[in-house]
């Protein structure tokens, strides 16, 4: 079956880095786009980051531009997402997110189970 390991949240500083991780098995990840999410209580969950299946391309929400990067391992089947100069408004819980569009059938997607992330002095 699909199973995530989400790894590499915790607690940082302002300023600070943190680097969060998905290792991913039980679907064929090197043909499945990969995205960040994150979420806070009381808000709707937040796209962060896409990396196309084969690395090429990434794409990223307006607010972690030029801060976050977001790689992939597909001989590792892991999605990474670099995180330096964290904000306290990035404090939250990142989801790993695996998705691929089935033509006659439409998006196919798994989550992972979320990692949580605070960035507090």
């Amino acid at each position: 079956q699909v199973q995530f390991v989400e790894s590499g949240g915790g607690l940082a500083q302002p300023g600070g880095s943190l680097r969060v991780s998905c290792v991913a098995s039980g679907f064929t990840f090197k043909s499945f786009g990969m995205s960040w999410y994150r979420q806070v209580p009381g808000k709707e969950r937040e796209w962060v980051a896409t990396i196309t299946p084969t690395g090429d391309t990434t794409n990223y929400v307006d607010s972690v531009k030029g801060r976050f990067t977001i790689s992939r391992d597909n001989a590792k089947n892991t999605v990474n997402l670099q995180m330096n100069n964290l904000k306290p408004e990035d404090t939250a819980v990142y989801y790993c997110k695996a998705e691929k569009f089935l033509s006659g059938s439409g998006w196919m997607d798994y989550w992972g189970q979320g990692t949580q992330v605070t960035v507090s002095s």
